[in-house]
């Protein structure tokens, strides 16, 4: 039985581009245990995942090195596959004798520890992320094109995001959608001027649809959250204070109808479930939507246009103008057609 652990302790869309992995070497080798190294913070995304047999978190702190690498070690693991270059975890895999590990590049650090290696070609031709990920299940074996990521709710959950929207009001004939406005450096991302121009267009310019329109994004700003306060609008609900966890903010977005946000997270939670996204992206190779853009109709992945970019971004890319490089016009008309 091949014993497989999976490795990206990053962030929360990160994690979720693994996901096509785990079900696709479940299906190329059903007898596999496959066990997926995380933060703790990202964990959430793959609970109840059918495919994996065992979640293992890592809090990334000085102090529980030596504890993760104990807990790889009594798993025995033949296959380790280190998605994204981390040091901590190649060592980790090296000192716990996982047998066969597989990187990506060739860091110091991999070569140190003997460790095999796929390519990213420097991202020439460019792929889906999730299809990067992809290269280290076909390097054991596995042989797919489907990267559609997913994520996993139980009946419960089901229930209780229809409970929570009935608790905090929601209008059960609307229309309903999330604006995610933050995003936390993870993304190019408009600023909250342009979200409540956004907001206050959805508020008055769809006659013919009722919408509710709720708010996520922890760190929304204090002037922010007073302009909303201002419109005294019963239609916008602010429940970002009220999702207790990020297994909450996953069972409310496959509660509604839509969410609007920027490539970051929540993006790709929707994505995974299958909901309605209409996502900004960057022009950027690393940021564009070619790159990290919802695979699952029936979403809208909104770019920064080429000649815009060229003209008005930085030489290196490293500044994106993507507040002004797509138009609330632009977004609203996606919306509106998702709505109706």
């Amino acid at each position: 039985m091949k014993r497989i652990l999976i490795v990206r302790t990053d962030r929360i869309g990160d994690v979720i581009m693994i996901t096509p992995m785990i079900r696709e070497i479940k299906k190329a080798f059903p007898d596999s245990y496959i066990a997926a190294l995380v933060r703790k913070s990202s964990a959430d995304v793959l609970i109840n995942n059918p495919h994996l047999d065992e979640i293992i978190t890592d809090d990334l702190q000085k102090d529980s090195f030596w504890k993760i690498v104990r807990q790889l070690r009594s798993r025995k693991f033949m296959h380790g596959l280190l998605v994204m270059p981390t040091e901590r975890a190649a060592y980790q895999m090296f000192l716990a004798g996982v047998k066969k590990r597989i990187g990506v590049g060739k860091k110091l650090y991999e070569v140190i520890t003997l460790m095999e290696s796929v390519s990213r070609n420097k991202y020439i031709p460019l792929r889906h992320e999730a299809d990067y990920c992809m290269d280290l299940a076909r390097k054991i074996g596995v042989k797919t094109n489907n990267i559609s990521p997913e994520i996993f709710l139980t009946k419960e959950e089901l229930t209780k995001g229809e409970k929570f929207l009935e608790e905090v009001g929601a209008d059960p004939e609307a229309v309903k959608i999330i604006v995610h406005s933050g995003s936390l450096n993870s993304s190019p991302n408009w600023s909250e001027d342009k979200y409540f121009e956004l907001i206050t267009r959805l508020l008055t310019e769809i006659k013919n649809v009722k919408t509710n329109i709720f708010l996520t994004a922890r760190e929304m700003s204090p002037e922010f959250l007073e302009k909303i306060i201002k419109l005294n609008d019963k239609r916008i609900f602010n429940i970002a204070q009220k999702l207790d966890s990020l297994r909450d903010l996953i069972i409310f977005i496959n509660a509604v109808d839509l969410i609007m946000v920027s490539s970051t997270g929540p993006a790709h939670i929707a994505d995974a479930l299958k909901k309605k996204a209409v996502v900004i992206h960057c022009h950027r190779p690393m940021n564009c939507a070619k790159h990290w853009g919802i695979i699952n109709d029936p979403s809208s992945n909104i770019e920064v246009t080429a000649s815009y970019c060229d003209s008005h971004c930085s030489p290196d890319k490293e500044r994106c103008m993507i507040e002004n490089g797509i138009t609330v016009e632009t977004v609203f008309d996606a919306i509106k057609k998702k709505i109706n």
